[in-house]
Formats: C-alpha cells, sequence, structure tokens
C-alpha cells in the first residue's frame, strides 16, 4: 500500500493545528482560574533569542497554509500577523484549518516529484514534492507546534502528551 500525498499532508496537519486550538483552550481556562493577563502568555518566550507564543502559533500555521498551496499550485494567502489574544491565535488556525481543508486529493496527491522552490531573501531553495512535504514543511509545523507546548507548559497549563498527539 502506497500513502498518498494529500494523506501526507492535508490530514496531517489539520490535526497538528486542531490539536494546538485544543491546547489553547486549555490556555485559556489556565488564564481564567488563576487570574493571569493573557497577554503574558501570548509574548512569552523560551530564550530571548526565540519568538514568543504569539509568532509560533503563526509560523505553524503560515507552514501548514503553505505546503498545501505550493502542492496544489495555488496562492499562498498572507496574514497581517497582527494577533495578540488567545483569541485572535485561535481564529488564525481556524482561518488555516478551512483554507487547508478546501484542497482535494485530485489536487495534492501526484506532488511527490513537482518542483518547489523556496525564497528567503536572495536564497532560492529547490525541493521535490515529497522532499519539501516531509524534509521541511511537516517538521517546521511540529516544531512551532511543539514549542507553542513548551512555552504554555512551562507556565503552568496543565497539558500532556496526549494534548499535543490528539487522536491522530
Amino acid at each position: 500500500m502506497t500513502i498518498s500525498m494529500y494523506q501526507a499532508s492535508v490530514p496531517r496537519l489539520v490535526n497538528s493545528l486542531s490539536n494546538l486550538d485544543k491546547i489553547l483552550d486549555k490556555t485559556r481556562a489556565h488564564v481564567e482560574a488563576k487570574k493571569l493577563d493573557e497577554a503574558i502568555l501570548v509574548n512569552f518566550r523560551l530564550f530571548p533569542d526565540m519568538f514568543p507564543m504569539s509568532r509560533q502559533v503563526q509560523i505553524a500555521c503560515d507552514a501548514a497554509k503553505g505546503v498545501v498551496a505550493r502542492l496544489a499550485g495555488a496562492e499562498i494567502p498572507a496574514d497581517a500577523d497582527t494577533e495578540q489574544t488567545l483569541g485572535d491565535l485561535k481564529a488564525r488556525i481556524a482561518k488555516t484549518i478551512a483554507f487547508i481543508e478546501g484542497f482535494t486529493p485530485a489536487q495534492i496527491d501526484g506532488t511527490e516529484d513537482k518542483e518547489i522552490i523556496t525564497k528567503r531573501g536572495d536564497k532560492e531553495t529547490h525541493y521535490t514534492g515529497i522532499q519539501f512535504l516531509l524534509g521541511h514543511a511537516l517538521p517546521n509545523v511540529y516544531f512551532h507546534v511543539t514549542t507553542t507546548y513548551n512555552i504554555l507548559r512551562h507556565n503552568g497549563v496543565e497539558i500532556g502528551k496526549r494534548d499535543f498527539l490528539g487522536t491522530p
């Protein structure tokens, strides 16, 4: 049995972002129970040279929509990166999930060898579709979701491995 590019991307990304959304629900409950200022968590960094929690969520969403759009040959929607509250971040996640769920297997399957070129400044990186998905995009999404999880766990939000994994 072979696995399709669609099955390796869209359901996995939706699962990870849905789990992140539920983690933010637990964060909101934690903030309310402890009477905390949610801005402290939204802006918290594990280390001074790392991005804050809000940026971790934004990058996870951008990476998810970016890989699916690139594989499908679609335009990647741009977001303003202005989220400042847990509600804003949850809305960003919901918008991203809706976008990637809008793609069909027919749009994604068969893109294993598709040329994907990313640009960062003047640097171009060339991938095949499968290299980009498995070697760059999925690890990038997981990294930023994990970092968000770690920021929140470090700050006392009662979340565990099951919250991160959800029900794959």
